[in-house]
C-alpha cells in the first residue's frame, strides 16, 4: 500500500505555481526608483533633479496598470507592489525632500506640514485599496496621490529654476503640502481619465492637439506641467460646487458596502 501511494503521489499532476508577471512590475519598479532617485537627488542638494524624479514616476505608475489590463496581467501582487511604490514615489518622497528644501527653516511647523502629507498620502492610498468596487470609474474619491505630489514637487521645481528658495519659499510650501495633503482625504471627486478608451479610433485632431500639448510642455516644464497640475488640483473642488448647484450627487460612491466596518470610508 505505501509503494502504491508513492507511486500515485510521483505521478500525480502537479499544482502549477504562482508566479509574477514581469513586465507590469518592471514599470512599477521604475516607477519605485524614481521616487528613490528623487530622495537622494535631494539629499545632495540637486532640487531640480529630485523634481524631474518624481515626475518621471508619475509617467511610469500610469503606464504599469495599463499595461497590465492590455497583456491581461492583472494581479494580487501587481496592485500591492503598486500601492507600496505610490507610498514611496508620491507620499514619502515629497514630504522628505519639501521638508529638506524649505520646510525644516520651519521648525516643528515643517514638521507638522511634512508628516500632514505624508500621513494623508497613506490614509488615502489605504481608502483607494478599499473602495476600489464602490467607487465611479470616471473620478477619483478625492486627489490622487501623483497629482498631490506633482502640486508639491511642481511649485519646488519652479522656485528652483527661478532661483528663488530660502525663507521666502517656506510657508508658501507649507501651505501647499497642507493643501495636498488634506484635499488626498476629502470626498471632493477629481476626473480619473479612465473612461478613455486608448484601443479606439479617435479623430486626427486628437493627436494633433497631444502633439501640441508636448511641445507646450517642453517650451517651459517647470511652469507648464505646475500650472496644469495646480488646474487639476482646484477643478475637483469647482466640479463639487457645480454639482452641487445643480442639486446633482456629489458623491462618487456608486453603489453601497456590505461590510459595516468600513461604512465610514464609503462616504
Amino acid at each position: 500500500m505505501t509503494e502504491q501511494h508513492d507511486l500515485a503521489e510521483e505521478f500525480a499532476p502537479r499544482k502549477p505555481r504562482k508566479g509574477v508577471y514581469v513586465l507590469p512590475n518592471l514599470f512599477t519598479l521604475a516607477a519605485l526608483f524614481g521616487g528613490f532617485y528623487a530622495i537622494v537627488m535631494a539629499m545632495n542638494d540637486h532640487f531640480d533633479l529630485a523634481a524631474i524624479g518624481v515626475f518621471c514616476a508619475m509617467v511610469l505608475d500610469s503606464l504599469d496598470g495599463r499595461v497590465a489590463r492590455m497583456t491581461n496581467t492583472q494581479s494580487a501582487f501587481g496592485e500591492q507592489m503598486d500601492s507600496l511604490a505610490d507610498m514611496v514615489s508620491f507620499g514619502a518622497a515629497p514630504a522628505l525632500i519639501s521638508y529638506e528644501w524649505a520646510l525644516k527653516g520651519l521648525g516643528r511647523w515643517g514638521w507638522v506640514a511634512a508628516f500632514v502629507y505624508i500621513s494623508c498620502a497613506a490614509l488615502r492610498l489605504a481608502r483607494f485599496n478599499v473602495n476600489t468596487t464602490v467607487v465611479d470609474k470616471r473620478f477619483f474619491q478625492g486627489l490622487p496621490s501623483p497629482a498631490a505630489a506633482a502640486l508639491v514637487m511642481g511649485f519646488m521645481w519652479l522656485m528652483t529654476d527661478m532661483g528663488v528658495s530660502g525663507p521666502v519659499v517656506a510657508w508658501p510650501m507649507f501651505a501647499w503640502c497642507l493643501y495636498s495633503g488634506l484635499t488626498m482625504v476629502t470626498n471632493v471627486p477629481f476626473y480619473s481619465f479612465k473612461d478613455v478608451q486608448m484601443k479606439k479610433s479617435v479623430p486626427f485632431v486628437v493627436i494633433v492637439l497631444i502633439a501640441l500639448a508636448i511641445a507646450v510642455i517642453t517650451i517651459h516644464p517647470p511652469i507648464v506641467l505646475f500650472v496644469l497640475f495646480m488646474f487639476y488640483g482646484l477643478s475637483g473642488y469647482g466640479l463639487y460646487a457645480w454639482r452641487r448647484a445643480k442639486g446633482m450627487q456629489t458623491s462618487v460612491i456608486s453603489m453601497s458596502t456590505d461590510e459595516p466596518d468600513e461604512a465610514g470610508l464609503h462616504k
